[in-house]
């Protein structure tokens, strides 16, 4: 073998060799991986248990809270009609449908997946906790500083965003849409897969909705999302938020409107501020490593 050879063969070996020893990284990541995503599975299959065994409670309080008049939003809306003149209709007096089920299994599978869906936004946090200690170990002192509060700040916002979803977007959109009426031929018998759907989707779709700040942190970290992106997107944001208040909540009322895309547009201001603080770090490193140059 000539020494060209050898050395072409040395030179495969130790690339071939990198890319075993890279796999090997690779498979290792997911493995830890894994082993984060089962303990959050476990907390979530808990907390499905604790959700299952005190079900009467959660249904009854909970899951049919919006269906009732003596829910805390209607009782506000009613104590601020009559405080402030608002009007007949601004407190809410009945909810004119009825809960059917249409299936066999539909019950079982309602209180099987209910308690899923609680196990999920109880164990949220936890899941998020093991998120950052699978991406802790791969930043960097500083990186670590900047984004120790991942955890409870994601938390802390998200919970906002549920409790704002059950308490007033899925409250206004029940009542306006069991309310509307197109005929007085037709009788609302709504299943119970339709309604908890519905409670179900605009609490946790609000309380994503409201993680916005930290998507926002994360985009302009790596340099995808600026402030100044931003700011010029102001206007086109704002009719977004719009129209995603018209379909959260499709009441004719210009009030319930705005009470809904208020939050929506302090949580884009925030996202501009974060986006704007990032960038500013980032220039602040970048001149203290010119210096040091």
């Amino acid at each position: 073998m000539s020494e060209v050879e050898s050395n072409s063969l040395v030179k495969a070996v130790k690339e071939k060799g990198k890319s075993l020893e890279a796999e090997m990284s690779f498979f290792d990541h997911l493995d830890v991986l894994r082993k984060h995503l089962i303990r959050a599975s476990l907390v979530i299959i808990v907390f499905m248990g604790v959700a299952f065994t005190f079900y009467d409670f959660i249904f009854d309080k909970i899951i049919m809270g919006p269906k009732s008049t003596d829910f805390w939003t209607y009782r506000m809306m009613c104590a601020l009609s009559e405080r402030f003149d608002l009007g007949p209709d601004f407190c809410i007096t009945k909810i004119p449908f009825n809960i059917i089920n249409t299936e066999m299994a539909g019950q079982f599978t309602l209180q099987l997946n209910s308690s899923l869906m609680i196990g999920i936004v109880l164990g949220f946090p936890y899941l998020l906790f093991e998120i950052w200690l699978f991406v802790k170990p791969a930043l960097h002192d500083k990186e670590r500083k900047s984004a120790s509060g991942f955890t409870f700040y994601a938390t802390l916002l998200f919970l906002i965003g549920i409790l704002f979803g059950y308490y007033v977007i899925a409250p206004l959109s029940i009542s306006f849409l069991a309310g509307y009426n197109v005929s007085d031929v037709i009788q609302n018998q709504i299943t119970i897969d339709s309604y908890f759907s519905t409670v179900a989707t605009l609490t946790i779709g609000s309380g994503l909705i409201f993680e916005l700040p930290i998507v926002i942190f994360i985009l302009s970290k790596l340099g995808i999302m600026t402030p100044k992106f931003m700011r010029s997107s102001r206007r086109y944001a704002t009719v977004i938020i719009l129209v995603i208040a018209a379909i959260v909540t499709p009441t004719p009322d210009i009030l319930t409107m705005l009470t809904v895309s208020f939050p929506l547009f302090l949580l884009y201001e925030l996202s501009i501020g974060i986006s704007a603080r990032v960038e500013r770090n980032k220039k602040k490193a970048e001149l203290e490593f010119e210096k040091s140059i």
